[in-house]
């Protein structure tokens, strides 16, 4: 299982563990006692991304042909697609925070932001040149910038002194502007190109801490593509995939 599950497992296991009687101690100042009150507020987001892939591999793709054409980047008569693979990396996120108080529990949040990141599609070819076959790893790296329009239902636990749980569900567009950029070819370099445009549900977790002069999160959030985002280009790249869609891990910290 994939680690950032474990973390997120174990961030919500902690918020539904956080009740007042698990924190027997004195009650303590109350920093910001009426800012939960305000009907609405601002702030901003630094967070630290993972991109991420949710494959769907065509059935029987080891078994097509691929001619020349299909792989200009390649010397080969013929080629076949052996495996797929996906590597995440970093990235960061930026954004604004417009919070809206609906009651004592619920809060409307709307989240734009910026994100950057990137992420890589590892193949594994079995080429046939002139009689001669053989195995070859190529790498497609895919650069992202998106820009997201998160909005959010925010859905608050009790609050323990100046530390306060809460869990968000949502959805986001997003518009990636990087993804023009992969459609051209240069020097026989075929590159992967994606949708600009994006669906995702959201949930998330975390706490807030209520300290003498701001509100600080740490909030963990996972995002889920709900839309196919690979283009059909008829290459070597984009034949063995039934479906391709996005997944994002973000670790940010909020001040409100």
């Amino acid at each position: 299982m994939h680690k950032k599950y474990h973390i997120l497992y174990l961030l919500v296991f902690l918020i539904v563990s956080f009740e007042p009687a698990a924190f027997a101690q004195r009650q303590k100042v109350r920093n910001l006692s009426d800012y939960d009150l305000a009907p609405y507020h601002f702030g901003f987001i630094l967070g630290m991304n993972q991109m991420l892939f949710s494959m769907d591999i065509a059935d029987n793709f080891q078994f097509k042909n691929y001619e020349p054409l299909q792989t200009p980047d390649i010397y080969s008569d013929s080629t076949n697609i052996y495996g797929i693979e996906h590597q995440p990396a970093y990235g960061f996120t930026i954004g604004i925070v417009s919070n809206l108080r609906l009651s004592e529990q619920l809060d409307l949040r709307f989240v734009p932001s910026l994100s950057f990141g990137e992420r890589n599609i590892d193949y594994m070819l079995y080429t046939k040149f002139e009689g001669e076959r053989k195995i070859i790893n190529i790498s497609k790296k895919i650069q992202s910038t998106f820009v997201e329009f998160p909005l959010h239902i925010k859905y608050k636990g009790s609050r323990m002194n100046n530390i306060r749980p809460y869990w968000l569900a949502g959805a986001k567009y997003a518009l990636d502007l990087a993804s023009d950029s992969k459609k051209k070819e240069e020097n026989n370099n075929v590159y992967l190109a994606l949708k600009q445009n994006d669906l995702y549900a959201e949930l998330g977790a975390g706490f807030d801490f209520y300290t003498t002069f701001f509100k600080f999160g740490i909030e963990l959030k996972m995002s889920y593509g709900l839309t196919d985002i690979l283009r059909r280009e008829g290459n070597i790249y984009t034949g063995g995939f039934d479906k391709l869609r996005s997944k994002l891990f973000l670790l940010s910290f909020t001040f409100e």
